[in-house]
């Protein structure tokens, strides 16, 4: 986060988001995040000693990161005194990418980092940690939760939100508890996203020989209705507001093992993007009313979610008058000048992210430096992969001047 008087960007605290940004893009975190994980804890470590910042430190059993500073939470108070109760900010991201590895470029003529995690989520780490390391939460409490496989399966997200004496118990206790989780969003301040779920249908039929067809029960034939039912699935459903319509698309399929036989099994694999106020279970069962109504009598019809130890990313929306979108929209649209594009727009965020976890406890948003695809294609996941240094020091400049009018009195 630069500033007039120190063209380095740095904080008072010795932090420079772009320097720690350079430092970290190198380190290969697709496959294994240990090494990220150790540089952010000596990061947090390191400024936390150097600026005297009694910030506590540890890695969890899932693998978060997470730090604290502030009041206890013991400390934050309630429901039961909402005139005295502190408010918690949690800031979230992840350290972990996608594969493959790409290597790290620093372009100063251009103003870029290219490289894989640059904007998702290295960048956005960048921001949230000046902000953690800069504001003094007084009385309140700012809790920073890194995550290590959110590209994953998310499991560091999901210990946090369902640990009932974890960092984050009781938040959502108190009206001014919220969470931001680091995206690239383009410095806009996105408030709502679709869910993900993945899974299965299987047909099943009996088998016959293709001359006597009739005497066997087709499970890819009875592909031809269930597909017509999953296109005309939405047909009757209004599009969310800001979300737009929820999608349903087939993906993957199988079935049958001889060309001379009627096949008795037959595997469809969809890709549902949902949008609120729609969960999983939801889904599955009016998912399984269309599926059965399409599929002739003598073919079974089932739908199972693929298989994961932690649950699917929902869709989630905030309410857009809640105190940390009108916090955070003020401070970004504050650095449009700096970031070199306009900034602080309250719009959706276009990809499912661990947001959805924390939703469920606090008013949560998005933000972050860099964008998932630009004017020539894909950004975030791509080969590609850059963000600009100025929407670094602008989100990190963001992101504090929010913290500081949601905590320290």
């Amino acid at each position: 986060m630069s500033s007039d008087s120190d063209p380095a960007g740095r904080t008072d605290t010795g932090f420079d988001p772009v320097s720690f940004l350079n430092d970290a893009v190198p380190v290969a975190s697709d496959e294994d995040v240990a090494e990220m994980r150790e540089l952010l804890v000596d990061t947090l470590e390191r400024h936390s000693d150097d600026a005297a910042l009694d910030a506590d430190v540890a890695v969890d059993d899932a693998g978060n990161v997470v730090a604290s500073r502030g009041a206890a939470l013991d400390d934050l108070g309630g429901p039961g005194d909402p005139d005295t109760a502190g408010s918690h900010v949690v800031l979230n991201t992840h350290v972990d990418t996608v594969t493959p590895h790409v290597a790290h470029e620093y372009d100063g003529d251009a103003g870029v980092i290219r490289g894989r995690g640059s904007c998702d989520a290295k960048g956005p780490l960048a921001a949230l940690l000046t902000g953690f390391l800069s504001v003094d939460p007084g009385d309140d409490r700012v809790t920073l939760a890194v995550t290590p496989d959110e590209e994953t399966l998310s499991t560091g997200a999901h210990a946090l939100v369902t640990d009932p004496d974890g960092p984050l118990s009781g938040l959502g206790d108190r009206d001014g508890d919220a969470v931001l989780v680091g995206e690239p969003t383009g410095l806009d301040v996105c408030t709502a996203a679709k869910g993900r779920f993945e899974g299965t249908v299987h047909l099943s039929g009996v088998n016959a020989h293709a001359a006597e067809a009739e005497s066997g029960a087709n499970a890819v034939a009875a592909l031809e209705g269930v597909l017509a039912a999953v296109r005309e699935f939405d047909a009757e459903r209004d599009p969310h507001p800001e979300l737009g319509p929820a999608s349903l698309t087939p993906t993957v399929v199988s079935g049958g093992d001889a060309t001379n036989q009627v096949p008795a099994d037959c595997a469809l694999t969809l890709d549902r993007r949902s949008v609120p106020p729609e969960t999983a279970d939801g889904f599955r069962e009016s998912l399984l009313v269309a599926l059965r109504d399409a599929a002739p009598e003598e073919v079974g019809v089932d739908f199972a979610f693929t298989e994961r130890d932690t649950p699917f990313l929902e869709a989630f929306a905030t309410d857009r008058d809640a105190p940390v979108v009108r916090a955070l929209a003020d401070a970004a649209e504050g650095v449009s000048d700096r970031a070199g594009r306009d900034c602080g727009a309250v719009r959706p965020f276009g990809a499912a992210t661990e947001a959805s976890y924390f939703a469920d406890l606090a008013p949560t948003v998005v933000f972050g430096p860099g964008d998932l695809a630009d004017d020539e294609g894909a950004v975030a996941h791509a080969d590609r992969e850059y963000v600009r240094v100025a929407e670094v020091e602008a989100a990190a400049e963001a992101v504090t001047a929010a913290l500081r009018s949601l905590v320290g009195g």
